[in-house]
């Protein structure tokens, strides 16, 4: 909630799929969950990654997030995080990026350098246990990408 006399707080949902429902019907709730915390003044609700887990379905936030904002007027959206060695750091800047051009002053960006799965899911995933090495330097490139100043010569994320 937030007013002068309080410290902003945010709120955190997995997505969570009750047994016997489909994935659409979390998503539901979790507009309906957005749309009351904004009424309540939250400040944001985050969103974390997960894969290969069936009681939870926010393993795209980006995907989960633009869905909740276009059924939303203020409250913050944030990625809580993004699991950067899943993913390349110029696909999660074009992704937030544009979340970020949609929905103005409302997105934000968490990251982790955990897998945020099981290593059978990260094959899957087609992600390298060690690129968990290189988070320094993917967050490096990464805030070049959101900062127009690029690490990588010529490469632009739009």
């Amino acid at each position: 909630m937030t007013n002068s006399n309080h410290t902003p707080l945010s709120l955190i949902d997995f997505a969570l799929i009750f047994d016997g429902e489909r994935p659409g019907a979390s998503f539901e709730r979790s507009v309906s969950f957005a749309q009351r915390a904004e009424q309540l003044g939250f400040k944001r609700i985050w969103y974390a990654e997960h894969h290969n887990m069936r009681s939870i379905a926010s393993s795209a936030p980006a995907v989960l997030i633009a869905h909740v904002a276009a059924n939303t007027n203020s409250i913050n959206l944030g990625a809580g995080g993004v699991m950067l060695p899943n993913h390349s750091p110029l696909v999660v800047a074009e992704q937030f990026g544009t979340l970020a051009e949609l929905h103005p002053g409302r997105i934000d960006l968490g990251l982790g350098r955990a897998p945020g799965t099981d290593q059978n899911t990260l094959r899957a995933l087609r992600r390298d246990p060690r690129n968990a090495e290189n988070f320094p330097s993917d967050v490096a490139e990464l805030n070049g990408y959101l900062t127009d100043r690029s690490v990588v010569p010529g490469v632009r994320a739009v």
